[in-house]
Order: C-alpha cells, then structure tokens, then sequence
C-alpha cells in the first residue's frame, strides 16, 4: 500500500504553471484553491497598516480580483522563487497603488472574487496578533500557519477516510511546531493504547505530515538544489518552522 505522500504529482508550482495566462476555469479554480488557503496572511498584512477592519478587507478582495482579473500573475515563473514572497510584493504594491489613488472599495463589478470569511478572519486577527510584529512579520507569521494548517487538513482528511479520525484528532498537537503535545503516557490512556505504540503512532504520524507539508510547500517554491544537501524547499519548510517555533 502506498503511502499518503506518495501518491500526489511531483511537478512544483503547478498551480502557478496552470494559472499562467489561463482564464480558463480549470486555471481560475486552480488559482482560487491556492489563494483560498493563503489569503489570511494577506488580511493580517494589510489590517496591521488599518485601525479599521473595513478597510483591510476591501484591500485584501481588491487584491485577489486584480490578481484573478487582470492575470497579474502572467509574470511569475517558477524560476522567480517564492510564491509566498510575491504575494506579500503583489500586497505591498497594491497597497500603494491604492494610497497613491485615495480609494479603498471592492472591485469586481460588485462581486467578490473569492468568499472571504471576514468576520472571523477578524476575530482572528485579535487573537493572534503580535502589536510588536511589523506588518510584514505578521505575513510571514500567517503564511507559516496556513502552510501547516493546509498540510494537516489533508492529512485530517486522509485519516478521516480510513476511519482513524480520533487517531488524528490524539496525535494533531505533535504535528506543529510551538504547540504543547500530551505526554506519551496521556496519549496512552486516553487511546488504550501502550506507551510504546504510541510512541511509534506518533513517529510515523510525523513521517506522514512530513511528507504531506513537503508536498504543501512544493506547490509555492521553485523546485531546485540551494546548497549541497538542501532544496529550496527543505529551506522554506526549515524558515517556516522557525517562524511558528519562536
């Protein structure tokens, strides 16, 4: 039986590569998914500059629909690296393009590109919220939860379909850096289980999510060696950790 990893493309940015140039639906779907699981670390970026929620949120859907309107994304190739870097320059250079003009209101025709939950983004944005951070931090800080949430979701789901949704929900805490796991002796009282089952459940959840992050993050960094023994990606999943780890 193959294992979760396994069976996904290995072909990087290929959301990006499929968006390229393409308003056709399969290229907008494509695009949509992907601005789905990372456009939070865009409202973080842009309420951080606004005392008023109102006005990050039309900048963050004024972004997106010039992004999925106006194929702002023709430009980007794989060899321009980090789709996570670019969008925070697509945020900045909107946000000025927007002061420059003194307007701030949807765009669209009236319909939002992407259905954006505000409000809880917002409630969100209170709790998390770092008032020391720069704006820019808090992209960084939002982009590094959202890789890791997008990752464990698809492994939620994975779990889920072999009927292992409490397994999951038991090992999720270890899954994350920066988060308090129960110790192995909880876990096993909790499942029934040994401690020395647990603790080889717990290694090869980690294996899985391992594989499942790596995959996450293959779709937003350009595939390639840096340095002898690390990839781009290794680097960015290395970034991202210390990022939550702090």
């Amino acid at each position: 039986m193959k294992e979760a990893g396994q069976r996904f493309p290995t072909t990087q940015w290929n959301i990006i590569q499929d968006a390229q140039g393409g308003q056709t639906p399969d290229a907008r779907q494509a695009l949509e998914r992907l601005f789905e699981t990372y456009w939070f670390p865009v409202y973080a970026f842009m309420r951080s500059r606004f005392s008023q929620a109102a006005d990050a949120e039309d900048l963050t859907q004024g972004l997106f629909t010039s992004l999925l309107e106006h194929c702002s994304l023709d430009p980007v190739k794989p060899e321009s690296g980090r789709f996570r870097a670019f969008l925070l320059a697509s945020a900045k250079h909107y946000l000025l393009v927007e002061q420059a003009r003194l307007r701030c209101q949807k765009r669209g025709g009236g319909r939002p590109p992407l259905s954006l939950d505000f409000a809880a983004a917002e409630q969100r944005y209170r709790l998390e919220a770092a008032p020391q951070d720069s704006p820019e931090a808090q992209f960084e800080r939002q982009w590094a939860l959202a890789a890791f949430e997008a990752a464990r979701e698809k492994m939620r789901a994975e779990f889920v379909r072999e009927g292992k949704a409490i397994q999951f929900e038991a090992f999720r805490a270890f899954l994350a850096p920066g988060e308090q796991p129960p110790t192995y002796a909880e876990l096993a009282a909790a499942l029934e289980m040994t401690e020395t089952a647990v603790k080889v459940a717990v290694h090869r959840a980690r294996r899985r999510f391992a594989r499942m992050l790596h995959f996450e993050i293959a779709q937003t960094v350009t595939p390639g060696v840096t340095q002898p023994g690390k990839t781009a990606i290794d680097e960015e999943i290395r970034y991202l950790i210390r990022l939550l780890g702090r």
